[in-house]
């Protein structure tokens, strides 16, 4: 039996009005599902895009206060380390040195006579020695004169006078005796002070010289060039131009304060950077920040105050670099950096 015009006509209406409402309501569907998934996707993860690449930085200054010579590194040079970086007008010091070995030859010349010295103490001594024999043997003469009545008191006391001063002056040669002879102990052992400080003069001026060549503590890039110039005086520890460390970069990312509740070191992260959207890189969290960026700002916050508002705040947390970067890492870029925190 053949279908009434009217009930095709009413099916198709009913078709068409079903079909209307799924295209209706598929866009809706989507971005629930769309949601959904989002949701679930960001569960267990945390996020922020206040982060930055960090890179280690050493600023370059002298041990000695000289006049530059020559400056032998440009501005983002690439450096290794031991390449020399400035080098210092170094007759001053070469002066210093020379000087400083003569000296060290005197003061060897010095102690070389201390043996001779001794010897003229010896003889010194023996001098004495013999005073006092004769001081001795005069005291007992005019004892015994004086006994027999034969001398006066004043020659008796002169004699007891001259015994005592003979035996001061062989005491006093003993004494220099005994310093002689341990100077001369020390110099044959090569310890004599004299020796020693002109020692420690010579290698301080030989260690004054060898650091008027300024070299590069690592590898990294040179910057800040313009800093040091030929003819300028570089002044003992101010610093000048600066190294950066090409090597274990990181990301210091600054997360809110409530979202460190699941976060804890090791875990891993992934990180974008706005420079190369495209690139990303593997990383993990090295560590979590003792203080928030307030805490360590030149002047801190007071919020011991009458108008105090709450602000939340932020934690830097170090994401180390795990991947190799596919491109130079540069100081200061801005990242997204998205941890991990279901483990």
């Amino acid at each position: 039996m053949t279908a009434q015009p009217e009930t095709i006509e009413m099916e198709q209406a009913r078709f068409t009005k079903r079909r209307n409402w799924l295209l209706m309501a598929l866009p809706l569907l989507l971005l629930a599902a769309a949601g959904v998934w989002l949701w679930f996707a960001e569960r267990g993860s945390i996020s922020t895009d206040n982060a930055y690449v960090q890179q280690g930085r050493v600023a370059i200054s002298a041990d000695v206060t000289g006049r530059v010579a020559e400056v032998l590194v440009r501005e983002s040079q690439p450096v290794r380390r031991g390449d020399v970086l400035i080098r210092l007008g170094d007759e001053p010091f070469r002066l210093a040195l020379a000087e400083a070995e003569a000296r060290l030859a005197s003061a060897r010349l010095e102690v070389a006579e201390l043996g001779t010295d001794t010897s003229s103490r010896r003889a010194d001594v023996e001098a004495r020695r013999d005073a006092v024999t004769f001081a001795r043997t005069e005291l007992a003469r005019q004892q015994a004169l004086m006994d027999r009545g034969f001398t006066t008191s004043a020659r008796l006391q002169a004699a007891r006078s001259s015994l005592a001063q003979a035996e001061a002056a062989l005491a006093s040669a003993l004494a220099e005796e005994a310093g002689s002879r341990a100077r001369a102990n020390t110099a044959e052992r090569g310890t004599h002070p004299l020796i020693l400080a002109a020692e420690a003069a010579r290698d301080q001026a030989a260690f004054d010289l060898s650091r008027t060549i300024i070299r590069s503590p690592a590898n990294g890039i040179a910057t800040q060039t313009y800093r040091v110039l030929p003819g300028q005086v570089m002044a003992t520890g101010i610093p000048t131009l600066a190294i950066m460390l090409s090597e274990n970069p990181w990301v210091e990312a600054n997360f809110k304060e409530t979202d460190l509740q699941h976060m804890r070191p090791g875990q891993s992260a992934t990180i974008v950077l706005d420079a190369y959207p495209d690139a990303e890189m593997k990383g993990h969290v090295a560590s979590i920040g003792a203080g928030t960026g307030s805490e360590f700002a030149v002047l801190p916050a007071q919020n011991a105050t009458g108008n105090w508002v709450k602000v939340v705040q932020r934690v830097p947390v170090r994401i180390a670099i795990d991947s190799e970067p596919p491109f130079a890492l540069i100081a200061g870029l801005s990242a997204k950096v998205t941890v991990d925190t279901r483990r």
